[in-house]
């Protein structure tokens, strides 16, 4: 199988809002070190809302709020990725406008393209882009990795029930260091 990390919504503001202090970027860095020591592609995805927030409908509670919040938009300095974990030059970078890593953008091109049929997630939210995400994927038949501790969410109990009891359904759940184990000497 030809797998890709994905590395989705680690940006400034998000980190800012939901890094609990239990060394997540450093945990993340590692997955990302990880992948590339294994010539695994490293894919970041981004959200991006424009100025404005056209793409925004009065009915989608989520992004009504963080519209109204002015949180996410395009180009701000809060919407950068997480310099800790920043992207190389050459990596791709999908910016996206909802929940999920597919809906609306190229992301299943770029990985059909590079023969990718396996995905490894991380991200935050939980319960947000990696749960959407991993929904969208395995209805596209991806073979399915959460990485647990590279995931985080503001509600640590809702997290726990994502990753123990639902994602399993979908996805091997597994963390960042048995991961890294899985991938052979580097």
């Amino acid at each position: 199988m030809n797998k890709a990390l994905l590395v989705m919504d680690v940006q400034r503001d998000i980190v800012d809002l939901a890094d609990d202090g239990s060394g997540y970027l450093p945990r993340l860095r590692t997955a990302i070190d990880g992948a590339r020591a294994a010539d695994i592609p490293v894919i970041y995805v981004t959200i991006a809302l424009r100025p404005g927030f056209p793409e925004v409908g009065t009915r989608n509670r989520a992004l009504t709020a963080i519209a109204r919040a002015g949180l996410y938009v395009e180009g701000a300095p809060g919407t950068e990725i997480h310099p800790a974990v920043a992207p190389r030059p050459g990596d791709v970078v999908i910016t996206k406008r909802r929940a999920s890593a597919f809906l609306g953008t190229d992301l299943d091109v770029v990985l059909r393209a590079r023969g990718i049929d396996s995905l490894v997630l991380t991200g935050i939210a939980t319960s947000a882009v990696v749960l959407h995400t991993l929904c969208h994927a395995n209805d596209l038949d991806f073979d399915l990795t959460v990485l647990a501790d590279a995931c985080l969410d503001l509600d640590p109990e809702l997290h726990r029930v994502l990753v123990e009891k639902l994602f399993p359904q979908w996805a091997d759940v597994v963390t960042v260091d048995d991961w890294i184990d899985t991938l052979g000497p580097h």
